[in-house]
């Protein structure tokens, strides 16, 4: 309940200073509902004009309340005590009103995460459900939590391979994931397993550069992929040659002295990689003329 004082004071911001007097001289005759009724439109009124008059109105209805936050979330910053429901709304509207609110409930946690992933660095021990939310949102916001579980960098690297940057020791379910979803996340990892390196190189042949004294079966997937990854690889054997000019042909520029096999796999994957070729046998020669 408040005051016809109260209303008269209200009224005034929206109508006014100069109308005050008018207003103390009207409301004398409204009864009771009929007051509490206008002073809820006058302050209504006035937060829908200026939502900032929220800051200047004392003991707010919820309507009015739920009207300011709305309209701007960090507004719940002026509002005592508010009800879980005006914590709703501005979560809702801007997640990092959540730093305007003591103790949210999970339920206001969600909304403020769902709106922007990196409120979670306003919440303390954020549950599993809310650390999930807040990477489903915005994948970077996986940096502002501490000791993730397996689950939750699971759902990280999943969609940002890179992010297994900010793991420490990940397992090796996690080194997977990560790299079947961007083979050059194995950048990041000490030591891959094989298992890993073939996930990272099937992925995308290029995660090959980042892989130490590589086995021939990581070789051989690497230039599968990109045969261009021969230019990486140390003393390749006869297979790994042809496996890569079988996917690009002009990668026989950086192949000394190839054989005629070799000449022929690359002119018939591609018949402009003759122009590589220094000494093309006449077999060669005879293979790009029925091509041309």
């Amino acid at each position: 309940m408040v005051s016809r004082r109260e209303f008269g004071v209200v009224s005034a911001t929206v109508v006014g200073a100069a109308a005050l007097g008018n207003v103390d001289k009207c409301i004398g005759s409204i009864n009771e509902a009929d007051f509490q009724s206008k002073f809820l439109q006058t302050q209504l009124k006035a937060v829908k004009q200026d939502v900032y008059a929220i800051k200047h109105i004392k003991n707010p209805s919820e309507q009015v309340q739920l009207e300011a936050v709305k309209q701007n979330g960090h507004l719940i910053q002026y509002i005592k005590n508010p009800s879980e429901r005006v914590q709703l709304e501005a979560a809702k509207k801007d997640g990092f009103a959540l730093r305007h609110i003591d103790n949210p409930s999970e339920q206001v946690q969600l909304a403020a995460v769902k709106q922007n992933g990196y409120a979670i660095c306003y919440i303390k021990n954020p549950s599993k459900q809310v650390q999930l939310a807040a990477i489903n949102k915005h994948v970077c916001a996986f940096t502002h939590i501490k000791n993730p579980s397996e689950q939750v960098q699971l759902a990280a690297v999943k969609q940002d391979g890179s992010a297994i940057y900010c793991i420490d020791n990940p397992s090796e379910q996690v080194q997977l994931a990560a790299v079947k979803q961007s083979g050059s996340a194995i950048y990041h990892i000490k030591n891959p397993s094989k298992q890993v390196q073939l996930a990272a190189v099937k992925q995308s042949g290029s995660a090959f550069r980042y892989i130490k004294n590589p086995s021939e079966q990581v070789q051989l997937a690497a230039v599968k992929q990109d045969g261009y990854m021969l230019k990486y690889v140390k003393k390749p054997s006869e297979q790994i040659k042809l496996e890569a000019l079988k996917q690009n042909g002009h990668i026989i520029q950086h192949i000394e002295n190839p054989s005629e096999e070799l000449q022929l796999v690359a002119v018939k994957q591609n018949k402009s990689s003759i122009v590589y070729i220094q000494s093309p046998t006449q077999k060669t020669k005879d293979l790009f003329c029925s091509l041309a």
